[in-house]
């Protein structure tokens, strides 16, 4: 699952994990995400940090406090590179941090990784 409030973000990393042979759910912010969760249990999620609504500390915070969804890797993206938001990644339960842009490879790494 890809959750970014930026359709060109989306459609990149939709169009690089399809070529590669993943299904891909996308969803613009984290409201749309819950719903979406619950519904096609993705492997793994990628989400934006910077988003209207809920944000993606927000949105990784209530995936994790879930019990069924607890274990589904979240992958932050994010242009912010600092420590401090790397650690509230960490903080609100993400397994990983990805800097924008982001490559092919590094989606790719995450997801050898982590499912």
């Amino acid at each position: 699952m890809v959750i970014d409030d930026s359709k060109t973000i989306r459609r990149t990393a939709e169009t690089l994990l399809k070529k590669e042979g993943c299904e891909v759910v996308t969803a613009n912010d984290g409201f749309e995400a819950l719903a979406k969760i619950a519904e096609f249990r993705p492997d793994i999620i990628f989400v934006d940090i910077m988003m209207p609504r809920l944000d993606g500390y927000q949105t990784c915070a209530l995936i994790k406090q879930n019990g069924a969804f607890r274990k589904t890797p979240v992958i932050m993206l994010s242009s912010k590179d600092s420590i401090f938001d790397k650690a509230r990644g960490r903080i609100v339960g993400s397994e990983e941090y990805l800097t924008k842009p982001f490559t092919r490879d590094d989606l790719l790494d995450a997801i050898r990784k982590f499912t």
